[in-house]
């Protein structure tokens, strides 16, 4: 009964300590679906200290996310209180500044839906915040008379740049839940 009771101990130790195991993917392997791969690997492999683990890649992309969003904030502050006169370009800008406001509280929502394990939540943020830059640079609806906005602004290549994060964020949500 004695060896009974040790090799289930050691059963039920290996099923426990599996289901808490680190997830890991290699990054080319995560990359091969983002439109730019070499972008991707590059991102991915930037990231600080050794872990390499999808949860820890997905924070990482979550904080790269955010910290190009503050950026294009203030980018869009600026241009905002710049734009003078302008009233298509005051419009665009501030158009833009709720989209880039938004997306800021979905990643710090998905922060919170990571912690709680809330997978696939967290991929339709990833997909939300790709959506709310679509919508700033071509406009919210297709028959708006504002857009396209010829805009010669950094704009869009800070928004190019959260684009491209949050499609590295999204591919590495795809390998942490594959459910989806």
């Amino acid at each position: 009964m004695a060896h009974f009771s040790s090799v289930a101990m050691i059963f039920l130790l290996c099923v426990a300590s599996s289901s808490y195991a680190v997830k890991t993917v290699d990054v080319n392997t995560i990359c091969k679906g983002v439109k730019n791969t070499s972008f991707c690997v590059t991102l991915l492999n930037s990231k600080p200290g050794t872990s390499r683990d999808l949860l820890s890649l997905a924070n990482y992309t979550i904080d790269v996310t955010l910290a190009n969003t503050t950026n294009t904030i203030k980018l869009l502050q600026s241009l905002i209180s710049k734009s003078g006169g302008d009233a298509e370009a005051k419009y665009h800008y501030n158009g833009c500044l709720s989209h880039f406001k938004a997306i800021a509280g979905m990643l710090g929502a998905a922060r919170y839906h990571m912690k709680s394990g809330e997978y696939d939540t967290v991929l339709e943020e990833a997909v939300a915040v790709r959506i709310h830059v679509d919508n700033c640079i071509s406009g919210d609806s297709p028959g708006d008379p504002h857009y396209p906005y010829h805009d010669k602004s950094m704009l869009p290549k800070y928004a190019n740049m959260v684009d491209q994060v949050a499609q590295v964020f999204a591919a590495v949500m795809d390998f942490l839940n594959p459910a989806i």
